[in-house]
């Protein structure tokens, strides 16, 4: 038996025919875990690396299953003002990813968030697509969350993908220590790599932690000779400012220099993930709308293209 292939990991999502994330069509495969909070997240349901209850309020009917099958006492039925059972999902009881609650669902009301998987289970998955990356010159990629905490699951599952002559990409944060990246560098065709603010201080005022780690990181994927691409989110207020975007520009140009960083996407900020906080009772932390017109949009557009570097606004 192949050791690696039973390595387990902790994901909570594969998306299949992605097309945003990396060249051709994709199997994106996120991994539950992140060492970092952005105000801006759309993927809350990977922060935390422990199973979580999604419970969207409006599907349930109360008939109280779930309460019966939990054999944490997760779920419970109160009664309301008017004295009608209303469901309840107790935050702070721990889930243990059981998954009975969301099997007796009638309503389709739970999710559970966070499945432990093999490289066996995934390649499973993922074969089952081939013929479209080999036809795309697509394949598969990791993100998360942030796959780089699980940094030797992860390189177990792309090795995996490279003797099956799959490409290979990974989107990270770039904040965990560089013997992760080190390791993932053997096995992975592109890095799709975040600088989500060039000034240190704002950037620990923002995520908790400085840019040293992630430039120390990118540089050495540099060094190593991996191909990559800068994505650069964008949210008004946060990390928008001229200095803010004319510095990292010119960071990432600077060391496009020494090795093979191929572009520069630009990712402005979107809602789509928003609906999914309240359905794990968490607050989101962006207050007002920072969103961009499109007329912003085409603003920002040219003014990328002062640049002479492949940088491309990405618009959903």
């Amino acid at each position: 038996m192949d050791n690696m292939l039973e390595k387990k990991g902790r994901i909570f999502n594969i998306q299949k025919y992605s097309i945003y994330d990396g060249d051709g069509i994709r199997t994106l495969i996120f991994f539950k875990g992140c060492n970092i909070r952005c105000a801006w997240c759309a993927n809350p349901e990977g922060i935390s690396s422990k199973f979580q209850v999604m419970f969207s309020r409006d599907k349930c009917v109360d008939c109280g299953q779930c309460v019966d099958v939990c054999p944490v006492g997760i779920h419970s039925l109160i009664n309301d003002a008017q004295g009608n059972p209303q469901h309840r999902v107790d935050r702070n009881i721990d889930c243990i990813g059981c998954r009975k609650c969301e099997e007796t669902c009638i309503s389709g009301a739970l999710d559970i968030m966070g499945k432990d998987v093999t490289v066996r289970e995934l390649m499973d998955i993922i074969l089952q697509d081939v013929d479209f990356y080999y036809a795309s010159g697509g394949g598969v990629t990791l993100g998360g969350g942030e796959l780089s905490m699980q940094a030797d699951f992860a390189a177990a599952l792309l090795t995996e993908c490279k003797k099956m002559m799959i490409n290979t990409a990974i989107e990270t944060n770039g904040t965990t220590p560089v013997a992760n990246y080190e390791k993932l560098a053997k096995c992975t065709d592109m890095f799709l790599f975040d600088i989500k603010h060039i000034d240190s201080a704002r950037h620990k005022e923002l995520f908790g932690v400085g840019n040293e780690g992630v430039r120390r990181n990118l540089e050495r994927l540099v060094e190593l000779g991996a191909n990559i691409v800068v994505r650069m989110p964008l949210v008004r207020g946060y990390n928008d400012s001229y200095d803010a975007i004319n510095g990292a520009i010119n960071y990432v140009i600077q060391l496009a220099q020494r090795g093979n960083i191929s572009r520069i996407d630009i990712l402005p900020y979107h809602q789509l993930g928003k609906n999914k906080y309240d359905k794990l009772n968490m607050i989101y932390p962006v207050k007002n709308d920072p969103s961009y017109s499109d007329q912003e949009l085409d603003q920002l557009a040219a003014f990328f293209q002062r640049f002479d570097f492949d940088i491309r606004l990405v618009r959903h």
